[in-house]
């Protein structure tokens, strides 16, 4: 008996993710889901160093700033709730010292000009085609900062739109980063504050764009995760209590089908130290003083440092 659908996977062929890789994460809050895992097994990656970004422009922005070496002055930011904010950045960046924040500005742009150019991975998800137009500027922003919504016109990008936006993001990309996977995903995140049908209309032009440029491009790809989470995890025993993002065993899930296509399998052996370290640094002794527990703090060590040996990367 059959009680679930699977999406059929085949794993990548060519240039796997290992631990020689350098991976930039973009876009909405699930490329941070996977970034974490990411993270927690040692992989070197950058993610979002402008904070969630949901559409294809604000992520072709910043990829354009970031190339451009673009400067950021007073005149890129205001003051709104007694916090300095940037309208291409993520509230997350947003600081009380103007100073302050256009110094993290210019540190996170030169950060991911670096990685544009380094990363042998580049992973972009995608969360929705509503955008905000700022009216006074005539300009897309990336997040609104609570500015009151008289301020915006909001729209739905065409599907044609979207296929431009992730075409420049590719040719941008390609102009200094030749070599480079690019792989495209959709969030499984709903977004339903802009309304359930208009939620299902943003990801069908999401969707609908990205399967056009990959089937016109070399080396771009494309990871089911909204496919997954709609077919093979169709229970909302798999969202948090908001019923809108994936719980931490949805995560889990989309993260192994996600190892299974993308991790190269000779690392499986080094990720299972990692995980034990790992398990090992996050245990919590009865007794923190005892010798046994001076033992295996010092047996835990001489794993990290053999470890490291390999791997001079991978910190603890």
């Amino acid at each position: 008996m059959k009680l679930q659908t699977k999406i059929p996977l085949q794993p990548q062929q060519h240039n796997q993710i290992d631990y020689n890789s350098s991976v930039l994460l973009l876009g909405s809050c699930f490329v941070e889901n996977i970034g974490s895992k990411l993270n927690y097994f040692k992989f070197q990656n950058l993610q979002n160093p402008f904070g969630i970004l949901f559409q294809t422009f604000a992520i072709e922005k910043l990829i354009t700033n970031a190339l451009n070496e673009k400067e950021f002055t007073k005149d890129s930011i205001f003051f709104l709730n007694e916090q300095w904010h940037c309208y291409d950045a993520h509230s997350k960046l947003s600081n009380a010292s103007e100073n302050e924040l256009l110094h993290v500005l210019k540190e996170q742009i030169s950060l991911t000009a670096k990685q544009l150019h380094n990363s042998s991975h580049i992973i972009i998800t995608l969360g929705t085609a509503w955008v905000y137009k700022h009216l006074e500027t005539n300009t897309i922003v990336a997040n609104c900062h609570k500015v009151p919504q008289k301020q915006f016109l909001k729209e739905l990008m065409s599907v044609d739109e979207v296929v431009e936006s992730l075409q420049s993001i590719i040719t941008l990309v390609r102009s200094v980063n030749k070599k480079a996977s690019i792989l495209f995903t959709v969030s499984p995140v709903r977004h339903l504050k802009d309304g359930f049908i208009e939620n299902t209309q943003s990801k069908a032009h999401l969707i609908t764009a990205v399967h056009q440029v990959v089937n016109t491009n070399k080396s771009i790809y494309y990871f089911p995760s909204y496919e997954i989470m709609m077919d093979e995890l169709r229970d909302y025993r798999f969202y948090k209590e908001d019923m809108i993002h994936p719980n931490e065993t949805a995560i889990q899930y989309i993260w192994e089908k996600f190892k299974d296509v993308w991790i190269s399998k000779s690392v499986n052996k080094i990720m299972d130290e990692v995980d034990c370290i790992q398990k090992g640094l996050q245990h919590k002794p009865f007794n923190p003083n005892s010798d046994a527990q001076r033992e295996f703090l010092q047996k835990l060590q001489v794993k990290v440092k053999t470890l490291q040996t390999q791997f001079p990367h991978i910190v603890f």
